[in-house]
């Protein structure tokens, strides 16, 4: 996972209100693993997103 390049491409900015306590945790973990905090919130997000494919609908192409 450290060897990994997170966040390629083009990027764009998310601005949440999470939990102060989840914070902190991901701060101790950047701390820890020496990982950048951006890093780890784009892996938390992949693995929910991969859980979770099914909620992600992407519309259908329309027949021109």
């Amino acid at each position: 996972m450290k060897n990994q390049i997170q966040n390629q491409g083009e990027l764009k900015e998310l601005n949440v209100k999470i939990e102060k306590g989840v914070i902190e945790s991901f701060e101790r973990m950047t701390k820890a693993s020496g990982l950048p905090l951006a890093d780890l919130v784009v892996i938390a997000l992949k693995r929910y997103r991969s859980s979770h494919s099914d909620w992600d609908v992407k519309p259908l192409k329309s027949d021109k």
